[in-house]
């Protein structure tokens, strides 16, 4: 499996980097996690979109949907091209308005997976666990054989995460916030990540949907405090990371 980090911010895309965004790729499958803002571009300089195998989406929320629409129109633009006669998008049923949307007569098919039952992708199986976030959002456990990836998307600290992420070969954290946060908190600060890390035994962590007024390396300072000798890496655009 390699994933590639498309865009990693939260919130907006700032300064030409692109909002929650990432390219898996298993013997030639290609598999956009999140489609947020800037990401159809940014995935246009590693693969011609319209060679997409499927869509998975956490949630419904702009920074992780943003440019979903446009791949939709690449995809109706030019059907001569498509790897497929329809892209499968898949998306959770909590939001039928938006997972309607997920559907263009001829171009996209919406799919509902469940956090009770694994969704297979290829040669991929996809586990979803309910986060806590102001709306229905999924973090997703990705397996081939023994390797798996985790990735949290948008979701507040809750135990549930540690058996989730339990030995995975990457985590993938929503990590937002600075340690020192305070208040109501829907996204994970740079303690909890690292504390997470430790706790679920993962092999290596990664830390995105960063903020943007805060640098990536002082995000990745603190995260490393608390997850002790975890290998840890904060995204960038264009960053791969082969499992």
């Amino acid at each position: 499996m390699l994933i590639t980090v498309l865009g990693f911010y939260g919130g907006y895309p700032y300064k030409g980097q692109g909002t929650s965004g990432y390219l898996l790729q298993d013997e030639g499958k290609n598999i956009l996690i999140d489609c947020g803002s800037g990401v159809l571009n940014e995935l246009s300089n590693y693969i011609d979109p319209l060679q997409l195998d499927a869509v998975v989406l956490s949630h419904y929320h702009h920074d992780h949907t943003a440019d979903l629409g446009v791949l939709q129109y690449n995809w109706q633009l030019d059907p001569q091209n498509r790897k497929h006669d329809v892209l499968p998008i898949y998306g959770h049923t909590q939001d039928f308005v938006n997972f309607a949307q997920l559907t263009m007569d001829g171009v996209s098919k919406g799919i509902a997976y469940n956090d009770y039952e694994t969704t297979t992708i290829g040669s991929l199986n996809f586990e979803f666990l309910r986060t806590i976030h102001p709306v229905p959002a999924y973090a997703m456990k990705i397996t081939k054989g023994d390797e798996s990836i985790v990735y949290t998307s948008d979701t507040a600290y809750f135990d549930g995460l540690i058996d989730f992420a339990k030995g995975s070969d990457l985590l993938i954290t929503d990590t937002n916030f600075p340690e020192d946060k305070t208040g109501k908190i829907w996204h994970l600060t740079t303690k909890q990540t690292g504390e997470l890390a430790k706790a679920a035994q993962v092999k290596r962590l990664m830390i995105s949907h960063l903020p943007q007024k805060i640098n990536a390396e002082e995000m990745l300072t603190e995260t490393q405090k608390y997850s002790e000798g975890i290998p840890t890496i904060h995204a960038f655009t264009g960053l791969e990371v082969e499992i």
